[in-house]
């Protein structure tokens, strides 16, 4: 694993280490043969993993999310964090705490942040892609809306992950585990690894 410039047990979010460092090892690899996107930022967890493997090749990391939270951190909701709302408008503001945690990182000229929604950008997205992280919303239409929008920039050998899959519904929401199913049902991806909830797939 590479290096980390700083402690990302004290960013918010949801990432495993053990999975940190499988995206690094799949970032590395697809960096060889285009572009590196994440879909969902959050607070920029995943960034850092993402973005020290990336700056390790001297490659950019673009970074996709729309920043007023997925449905599952709205108020009243199991993951709804009350620092991340922003009273002024009314909704969840996180693009804030992602600034942040870049500068800690010295990952301000690696990661690019695009705000915007996934489905909007992946339809005027134009670069080929070699690895490409979906963690995004986690209902089917944001999910699979993910899928379909981006893994045609996806290059061939270029690899696919996916977080949050989760083969049995008891341990938690089922899209991302239905686009993973989509994804090698189509016989254009073979899984390559598999990491707690991440799966790593290959482009064909």
């Amino acid at each position: 694993m590479l290096k980390l410039p700083l402690d990302v047990d004290q960013i918010k979010g949801f990432l495993d280490p053990a999975e940190g460092e499988a995206l690094q090892r799949a970032a590395v690899a697809g960096a060889a043969l285009g572009a590196c996107l994440e879909i969902g930022a959050y607070c920029g967890k995943s960034a850092v993993y993402i973005g020290t493997a990336c700056q390790s090749v001297g490659a950019p990391l673009f970074s996709v999310d729309h920043h007023r939270g997925s449905e599952e951190n709205q108020p009243g909701w199991e993951y709804h964090d009350a620092e991340l709302w922003d009273d002024e408008v009314g909704a969840m503001d996180t693009l804030p705490f992602l600034r942040r945690t870049l500068r800690a990182a010295g990952l301000e000229e690696t990661v690019i942040p695009i705000v915007g929604r996934s489905a909007t950008v992946a339809r005027a997205w134009g670069a080929p892609l070699g690895f490409l992280f979906i963690d995004g919303g986690h209902t089917m239409e944001a999910a699979l809306g993910d899928y379909r929008g981006w893994t045609p920039h996806l290059v061939r050998g270029g690899l696919l992950a996916i977080h949050d899959v989760f083969p049995d519904p008891a341990d938690g929401g089922r899209p991302p585990f239905e686009i993973y199913q989509r994804a090698l049902a189509s016989d254009l991806f073979e899984e390559v690894e598999a990491v707690k909830s991440l799966r790593v797939l290959r482009r064909l």
